[in-house]
């Protein structure tokens, strides 16, 4: 019997000193693994808007952004989560700061968006002085109460900052139909005073997270005339992102000298082809905003109108940020392993080849597909033609990446599975249809529909 110990114990020692030798031996690998990802060895990974999700594998970094001046921040606790985390933002922006601004078409808006709608509408947007964001808490469906809270944080951050209550913005996003308690707000505001400080994106970002995963945020640099600008934004959202004019929050700040008109035809212009050519479930928020500012503090000549060729350079680069910032929504898609460029040729019109690639984006079947790293044709099929746009069965072709599916509305003879599959295993992905009726294309940024998906919305107010 005891013989028989004395080789179990030696068995359980030599398992324990293999054990040992692989640990170290994996020890580099891991430590390699966690310096990509931005941790430090025995560091546990930063805490994502809320508790317990894990880092979307589709992140990307933060980048280093400069100071925008004219632009000062702070961020607090206020208390709108369980949990110890920041929930809290505050710019202050210098005098004659001018906005602009794009809304949700939902029907319920929030309301920080009808607040936002009428200090902004009309030839407003002239002199913005302040910016408040909560997280936590949408202030959506809350009916006049919600109306007045909004009022009275604009009230009280306007004392604060010796400013007009129609100088105040506000943004909020968190569950719908519960009431603003501005008071949480309030109680913070010297603490904000006390922490105004330029840059900070970083921090920005992550306050206003709900279940992101990471904080989002975009630089770039113009030159308006030789003197160079600054662009600097930050966003958030990871689930009900189908935006209608805006993202679910966006916030971009320049140190440009830009009338309101000039930012409102800007910023117009641009979320098409940015925050309106992303998806990730098809649901539209009540609270979908996206701001610009523009302090003027840079040097640069004031521009009054939107046709002035001085804007190209700055035009082309706030629509990099604005895209940045938008694909950084789609890969952190609640749940999301895959980012997807879905493209559409050869539609009627581009308004018809964006309807088209969104029907594609948003199908369940095809995003599921995807997720299961499967090439299924078929449900692109089904998606093109579940539109009622118009298109060619007999021209229609369709690529995932180099590979071809189907053409002439038949599969390809070329198709072969293998590459097809050993392509579906990458994390990014492109799909390629032509629907073979004209001259329209259009692109939109989606990612595939997991069982992680499920999990984040089944719990999200708990």
């Amino acid at each position: 019997m005891s013989g028989g110990s004395q080789k179990s114990g030696g068995v359980r020692q030599g398992a324990k000193a293999v054990g040992q030798t692989l640990e170290r031996a994996l020890d580099p690998l891991t430590s390699a693994i966690k310096k990509a990802s931005g941790q430090k060895a025995g560091a546990a990974p930063a805490t994502p808007g809320k508790p317990g999700l894990a880092v979307s594998p589709l992140a990307v970094p933060f980048p280093r952004m400069k100071p925008i001046a004219g632009v000062e921040v702070a961020v607090a606790r206020a208390g709108f989560y369980k949990h110890d985390r920041p929930d809290l933002v505050v710019f202050r922006l210098a005098e004659g700061t001018t906005a602009a601004g794009v809304f949700t078409r939902h029907k319920i808006g929030s309301a920080p968006v009808d607040w936002c709608k009428r200090q902004l509408g009309g030839a407003g947007g002239d002199d913005v002085r302040a910016l408040v964001i909560n997280a936590g808490c949408a202030n959506a469906f809350t009916g006049r109460p919600g109306a007045d809270a909004a009022r009275r944080t604009a009230s009280e951050v306007a004392k604060r900052f010796d400013c007009r209550q129609r100088d105040v913005l506000l943004a909020s996003t968190g569950v719908i139909g519960v009431v603003l308690d501005d008071r949480k707000i309030t109680a913070k505001l010297p603490e904000i005073s006390q922490g105004l400080k330029p840059g900070h994106w970083d921090e920005a970002a992550g306050a206003i997270m709900t279940t992101d995963t990471f904080p989002k945020g975009a630089y770039a640099e113009a030159e308006i005339e030789g003197v160079k600008v600054r662009i600097a934004g930050i966003a958030k959202g990871s689930g009900m992102i189908a935006p209608d004019m805006a993202t679910m929050l966006g916030f971009v700040f320049t140190d440009a000298a830009l009338s309101p008109g000039v930012l409102r035809s800007l910023l117009s212009l641009h979320v098409r082809s940015t925050f309106n050519s992303v998806t990730v479930d098809g649901d539209t928020s009540t609270n979908d905003t996206c701001l610009l500012f523009a302090t003027g503090q840079s040097g640069a000549p004031r521009i009054g109108r939107v046709g002035d060729r001085r804007l190209a350079d700055f035009s082309a680069k706030l629509e990099k940020v604005l895209l940045s910032l938008a694909h950084q929504l789609v890969r952190d898609g609640e749940g999301a392993t895959k980012f997807v460029k879905v493209q559409v040729s050869g539609a009627a019109s581009p308004a018809s080849a964006r309807k088209i690639a969104k029907s594609i984006a948003e199908s369940p079947l095809v995003k599921t597909a995807i997720a299961g790293e499967d090439a299924n044709w078929g449900r692109i099929v089904m998606a093109v033609g579940k539109t009622e746009e118009p298109v060619s069965r007999d021209r229609l072709a369709i690529r995932f990446g180099p590979h071809l599916a189907a053409v002439d509305g038949a599969p390809a003879p070329s198709y072969d599975e293998g590459k097809m599959s050993a392509y579906m295993k990458r994390p990014e992905l492109e799909i390629s249809v032509d629907v073979g009726v004209g001259r329209g294309h259009a692109a939109v940024w989606t990612c595939d529909l997991t069982k992680g998906y499920i999990e984040i919305n089944g719990d999200y107010r708990s």
